[in-house]
């Protein structure tokens, strides 16, 4: 029989290496939004064309 605290620490093992959090993350997110995190493969950032192209579509106003 596992206890609590023994697969608490493997999840937070996982989520400290795998997902870089940090406790206070680990310990406010559901069971659910953990699941979820350790089953995302880690996501490319958009290539330089897809930026341009975001950049053109939606620009920054300037503020004053």
């Amino acid at each position: 029989m596992h206890r609590f605290g023994d697969a608490a620490a493997r999840l937070y093992g996982a989520a400290e290496t795998l997902l870089a959090w940090r406790p206070d993350e680990f310990w406010n997110a559901t069971p659910a939004e953990l699941g979820l995190a350790l089953q995302a493969p880690p996501a490319d950032g958009p290539d330089r064309e897809t930026v341009d192209l975001l950049l053109r579509r939606f620009p920054d106003e300037a503020r004053d």
